[in-house]
């Protein structure tokens, strides 16, 4: 089972001084989705170049979707350029309302949601007609707060992505009590900042259970090979199963593998990104990525009986997106002067200060904590292929209908895990 937490895009904006049918609409979002995730996550890895990473796209794109609803001007037209999309566009916005909405089913062990929230500055109103059209697109919530107060924490703002009772829906004239927060926010001040006036919060849980689990028995501490050639010692799970696999080339020739794990239910998955050979770097690969690479694995992926070793890792990210998204070609946002966010609030000058990203990942036999004490066995050895995941790869997991990427990463150091 593989378990997910998103509190992600954390967009804050301070008040300054001074298509065609519904088959080939999804078909074109699809690519841009992916386009616009392969191309988030190699602008990141410029500057996390040697450690585990994890972004989540989809959060991002409906963060910068959502935002769209209130800019205007060349801000409108940048955050248009990089989506490749406009959600001012009804079937745009059906589309997104549908595919990106809660998918649970608890019999068959799987959550997964999406909410936006927006945090307002008491005093600070929002045009009704951004409300209106922001609540019937997406999940989203509005929480009252009091900027001015440097205890509102990102914890709070995390839970209220959650729908607790800090949040409620969003719609046009609400009223509401003050969030304030407790004392342990004092070190997440710089999230905030202390004349923030809006800030939009875009969350991401998941939890998900193998279709096929793996079992604590077969788990072994064997080799993992990091960058450098270091050898170190990993609990590696084990499982002999009929997946999907393939193996392809990149533009320069460079070999590579591909599986995919589904989740119960088959609605996600999990694929696994590998270098066929030893001494090819992931860096090399994650530079060689394209959209069509990974729409090719649609196609060329093959059913296999195989032998699977995963290692289990855990990790957390935070980014501060501020210099990833101009690089994207959206700059006016975070320009106070050219920012145009005038379709939010009759308060002019409202401009992006900051946009953070945070991202957890837990990936496990069956996704609760390992225990203390793990069965060492022989695993015996059979003429099946087999896939080992025992140096750097890349990981996405995908939704199988829609093709959305709702979390894409790497990891370097499985042994390396962030509290």
């Amino acid at each position: 089972m593989c378990r997910l937490l998103v509190a992600s895009l954390l967009v804050c904006l301070w008040l300054a001084e001074g298509c065609h049918g519904n088959g080939s609409l999804q078909d074109s979002m699809r690519e841009l989705h992916t386009r616009l995730a392969v191309s988030l996550y190699q602008k990141l890895t410029q500057t996390e170049n040697t450690s585990n990473l994890i972004v989540s796209p989809t959060s991002v794109s409906l963060s910068l979707a959502l935002l769209q609803l209130g800019a205007r001007g060349n801000t409108l037209t940048q955050l248009e350029g990089t989506l490749g999309y406009s959600v001012n566009d009804a079937q745009v916005q059906d589309f997104l309302l549908h595919s990106q909405g809660d998918v649970s089913n608890s019999s068959q062990g799987m959550w997964l949601q999406q909410t936006c929230t927006l945090f307002i500055q008491s005093g600070v109103q929002l045009l009704p007609q951004f409300t209106q059209h922001a609540a019937a697109w997406a999940n989203t919530s509005v929480v009252r707060a009091n900027f001015s107060q440097p205890n509102l924490s990102h914890s709070q703002a995390e839970r209220g992505g959650h729908g607790h009772d800090e949040s409620w829906p969003l719609q046009s004239g609400s009223s509401s009590g003050e969030l304030s927060g407790s004392g342990e926010a004092q070190a997440e001040a710089l999230w905030w900042g202390h004349r923030l006036q809006v800030a939009l919060v875009n969350t991401v849980a998941f939890r998900g259970v193998w279709q096929k689990q793996f079992l604590f028995t077969n788990t072994q501490n064997l080799p993992f090979i990091l960058s450098d050639g270091t050898p170190i010692k990993v609990p590696m799970m084990y499982q002999a199963a009929e997946v999907s696999f393939g193996q392809f080339r990149t533009g320069s020739d460079q070999r590579y593998t591909v599986l995919e794990l589904p989740f119960l239910g088959r609605f996600l998955s999990l694929q696994v990104v590998l270098p066929s050979e030893r001494k090819m770097p992931l860096s090399s690969l994650e530079a060689q990525l394209t959209q069509r690479h990974l729409a090719s694995w649609d196609t060329g992926l093959r059913r296999t009986r195989m032998d699977i070793f995963l290692p289990r890792f855990r990790m957390q990210n935070k980014f501060n997106l501020r210099s990833v998204l101009p690089a994207m070609g959206i700059s006016d946002a975070f320009n106070p002067t050219a920012a145009d966010f005038t379709g939010i609030s009759v308060e002019e000058g409202l401009y992006v200060s900051d946009a953070f990203h945070e991202v957890r990942i837990e990936v496990t036999e069956d996704g609760t904590k390992a225990a203390a004490a793990t069965a060492m066995v022989l695993l015996k050895r059979s003429r099946a292929p087999v896939f080992k995941a025992d140096r750097p790869f890349l990981f996405l997991l995908r939704q199988v209908h829609t093709g959305s990427i709702l979390f894409m990463g790497r990891v370097m150091n499985p042994a390396e895990q962030t509290p």
